[in-house]
C-alpha cells in the first residue's frame, strides 16, 4: 500500500479484531473517555465453531458494569457443574455452585450472539466507532515506534494513526508479524473436529464429554442442536478423512448411540470443520506503540474452554492500566510493559495446566485400544470427596489472577 497515495485519519486506540478482547477493550476504553476505532475484518459476528463458554470470572466483569442482567436475558444454557461419561461411568469433574462470582455457574451462549451483545454497548458513545469489513494488513512505523496501521475495504485502503495500537486479531494475527515480534510455539498433540447435530427431545440435556478408548467427544447442548468436539491426535485428519464419513458417523455413534439418527446430517467432510490446536506465547507483548493481548500474545487450547475468558481478562487489565494515560496523552511503553506483568503470569499458569491434560490425560486417552479396569485415581477421588470438585471449578470458572474493571465512567460531549 502506497502510503502517500492512502487517506489517513487518527484516533487515540486503535484495535484490531472485534472478538471478545478487542470489543470489551474498545467498550472500556470509549467509556473511559478515550477516542477507540475498533476494526473487525469481516462483515458480522456470524462464524460458528467459536468457543461458546462464559465462564464465571466474565459474567462477574460483565456485574462490574451493570451488564449482567440484560446478557442473561439473552437465550442460553446454564451449566452449574461440569460432567462427563468416562469408559461408562458417570464422573463429576467441577462444581462452580461455591464459587465467589454473582452468578456461580458457566453460561453457553454463541459466540456472535455474545459479541452482537458487547458491541451494542458502545455504539452509544461518541468516542467508540467499530468498523466491520475493515481488515488490519499491518503496523506503521515511524523512526522504530508503531504509530498506526493500514486497514483495507472492500471500498479500497485507508490508514489510521493512533497513539496505542491494540492487536486483538487472535492467534492468526497480521500486526504481531508484521510489528517483527516474535511467538513461541509450545506444542499441542491434539486437533478437535467441530459439527453440529440435530438434537432431539429425548436426547439427554446435559453439556458434557464423552471418553471412550480412542476417542473423546464433547457436546455442547444448544437447546435444537448439538455443537460437538470431536478430539483427535494432531496430523490424523487425512486418514480419517480417508475412511469416509460414513466411518466417522459410526465412530461418533460408537460414543453417543443416541445420534444415531441424527448424525445421518453429516454427510460430507465439509459438514465437519478443523480446528488446530495451538498453544503458544509471546516472550515479549508489546513494543513502543503496539500492544498484543488475547490469542495473539498467549494462543490457549480449547481445553476447559478458558480463551474467552482469559482474553476477557487481558482487556479489563489492559483498560485498567492504559485507559487515564492514554486519554491524558501520556502513554509510554512503560505502561504497555505493566499489562504483559499483570497478565503474563495467568496465562502461563493456565497454558502449563492446559499442556498436563493435553499430554497426560488426552493424548493416552487417544492412544489407548481398550478401556481400562477402573477409573483413574484422580477421578476416583473427585467422586468420593465432592469438596475436591471446587478446586477445578475455580481454575476453570474464576481462573489465576481474575481481573475487576477499575476505569470508571467518564463524562461524554
Amino acid at each position: 500500500m502506497d502510503a502517500a497515495n492512502v487517506k489517513a485519519e487518527h484516533t487515540d486506540c486503535c484495535i484490531a479484531g472485534g472478538g471478545p478482547a478487542g470489543l470489551m477493550l474498545g467498550y472500556l476504553l470509549a467509556r473511559a473517555g478515550v477516542n477507540v476505532i475498533v476494526l473487525e475484518k469481516h462483515l458480522d459476528f456470524l462464524r460458528d465453531f467459536r468457543g461458546d463458554t462464559i465462564h464465571p470470572s466474565t459474567l462477574t466483569v460483565l456485574d462490574d458494569i451493570g451488564l449482567l442482567e440484560a446478557f442473561l436475558a439473552l437465550p442460553h444454557q446454564e451449566v452449574r457443574e461440569l460432567t462427563g461419561d468416562v469408559y461408562g461411568h458417570s464422573v463429576t469433574i467441577a462444581d462452580f455452585t461455591h464459587l465467589p462470582a454473582p452468578r456461580p455457574f458457566m453460561v453457553l451462549i454463541p459466540q456472535w450472539d455474545f459479541l452482537d451483545f458487547i458491541a451494542a454497548q458502545p455504539r452509544r458513545l461518541p468516542k467508540f466507532s467499530l468498523r466491520v469489513g475493515a481488515k488490519a494488513l499491518g503496523v506503521i512505523e515511524v523512526d522504530g515506534a508503531v504509530v498506526g496501521v493500514n486497514v483495507q475495504t472492500t471500498e479500497g485502503g485507508f490508514a489510521i494513526h493512533a497513539d496505542l495500537v491494540i492487536a486483538a486479531d487472535g492467534r492468526h494475527t497480521t500486526l504481531r508479524e508484521s510489528a517483527g515480534l516474535a511467538s513461541q510455539d509450545l506444542g499441542a498433540p491434539i486437533d478437535v473436529l467441530w459439527f453440529r447435530i440435530p438434537r432431539a427431545a429425548s436426547d439427554p440435556a446435559q453439556t458434557g464429554g464423552y471418553i471412550r478408548p480412542g476417542a473423546l467427544l464433547v457436546m455442547l447442548n444448544r437447546d435444537d442442536y448439538w455443537q460437538c468436539a470431536f478430539v483427535i491426535p494432531k496430523g490424523s485428519l487425512d486418514a480419517l478423512q480417508a475412511q469416509g464419513i460414513a466411518a466417522f458417523r459410526e465412530r461418533v455413534c460408537g460414543i453417543a448411540p443416541f445420534l444415531a439418527a441424527a448424525a445421518q446430517t453429516l454427510t460430507s467432510w465439509d459438514d465437519v470443520k478443523l480446528l488446530s490446536v495451538q498453544i503458544s506465547r509471546m516472550p515479549r507483548w508489546y513494543r513502543e506503540g503496539l500492544l498484543c493481548i488475547g490469542d495473539a500474545a498467549h494462543a490457549m487450547s480449547p481445553v476447559g474452554g478458558v480463551g474467552i475468558n482469559l482474553a476477557i481478562q487481558d482487556a479489563v487489565a489492559a483498560a485498567n492500566l492504559l485507559a487515564d494515560a492514554l486519554r491524558e496523552k501520556r502513554l509510554h511503553s512503560g505502561d504497555l510493559a505493566a499489562v504483559q506483568r499483570r497478565r503474563e503470569w495467568p496465562a502461563r499458569v493456565t497454558q502449563r495446566a492446559q499442556i498436563a491434560v493435553q499430554n497426560e490425560v488426552l493424548a493416552p486417552v487417544l492412544a489407548g485400544t481398550a478401556a481400562p479396569a477402573d477409573l483413574p485415581l484422580s477421578l476416583k477421588l473427585l467422586q468420593r470427596l465432592p469438596l475436591l470438585r471446587r478446586l477445578p471449578a475455580r481454575l476453570v470458572g474464576i481462573g489465576v489472577r481474575p481481573e475487576r474493571i477499575r476505569t470508571l465512567p467518564f463524562p461524554q460531549p
